[in-house]
């Protein structure tokens, strides 16, 4: 329905950012649940670089916008009091540990909803969440999120063929995974 205190977050802060000419994606639940896989979410999960973290922290951090601590990357929305996570280009998901998979820049993976929302690609997606759940034995739900990905998208064993090398062994456990009925 788009009428959560995620959806009005993300809402405001999307014409903040578009305001500033700042590219961002929408990514994790949001973006799990924009290609078909809905799930509960209590925050906005964003991906942006550095530097455009910055700039709209100086310029709108204390005006409809709360740091959550000094230094810290995320932020609160204080009309709606939802968490704002930002996750960095250039840095690594899951244990935060370089590996062949870092968080892209939003222009090289942003596919748009029908109303100009920028969301990470779908391939892209996948290939975070299964390098986040490789390296983060605290993320299972990242596993499960690639599983109903694959179902709700029907996506074909090949189409792992596509996703970086480093990933390949997961997405095909996850692939084989998704072909078990949840019917008891």
């Amino acid at each position: 329905m788009h009428t959560s205190g995620v959806h009005q977050s993300l809402e405001r802060l999307t014409k903040v950012l578009e305001d500033l000419k700042l590219p961002f994606v929408v990514s994790d639940a949001l973006a799990v649940n924009h290609y078909g896989h809905l799930r509960a979410t209590t925050d906005v999960d964003l991906l942006m670089t550095r530097d455009d973290l910055s700039i709209f922290k100086d310029q709108h951090i204390g005006r409809g916008w709360l740091k959550k601590f000094e230094g810290s990357k995320g932020f609160r929305d204080t009309v709606t009091n939802i968490p704002i996570v930002v996750l960095i280009v250039g840095d690594y998901p899951g244990d935060g540990k370089p590996k062949d998979i870092a968080f892209p820049h939003p222009a090289d993976v942003a596919e748009f909803d029908k109303s100009g929302v920028p969301y990470i690609r779908l391939s892209s997606l996948i290939e975070l969440k299964l390098a986040s759940a490789m390296t983060a034995p605290d993320r299972p739900r990242d596993y499960d999120d690639v599983i109903q990905l694959i179902r709700k998208n029907d996506l074909p064993c090949a189409y792992g063929d596509a996703l970086n090398p480093y990933v390949h062994e997961a997405w095909h456990r996850m692939w084989a995974a998704s072909r078990h009925s949840d019917e008891y």
